[in-house]
């Protein structure tokens, strides 16, 4: 059942996301999904991100398209709105400050 509020439901992430922690923050981006009509990741305390992170984003992009849902991305650091831009993903996500 989907969440009916005004308020997006905020998951936070810290640390490293690579190809230990994706898939657990996928699980986290997909099931808030699911449930909420805005999810807000945020990234403020994130220090890495590898490509195993930019696809557990993009499942969760896509998610959110079949959902019905948004999908935020706030308070990217600098080495991840770097890896957005270099990779294009700034275009396709929607990112705020």
């Amino acid at each position: 059942m989907r969440d009916q509020g005004n308020e997006p439901f905020v998951v936070r992430a810290n640390g490293e996301i690579d190809l230990d922690t994706a898939p657990s923050l996928r699980r986290a981006l997909v099931a808030a999904l699911e449930s909420h009509r805005e999810v807000v990741l945020d990234l403020w305390e994130v220090t890495f991100m590898d490509c195993a992170g930019l696809g557990a984003l993009v499942r969760a992009r896509n998610r959110a398209g079949r959902c019905g849902a948004r999908l935020v991305l706030r308070g990217a650091g600098h080495c991840v709105v770097r890896l957005l831009k270099l990779t294009g993903l700034h275009r396709r996500l929607a990112v705020e400050p």
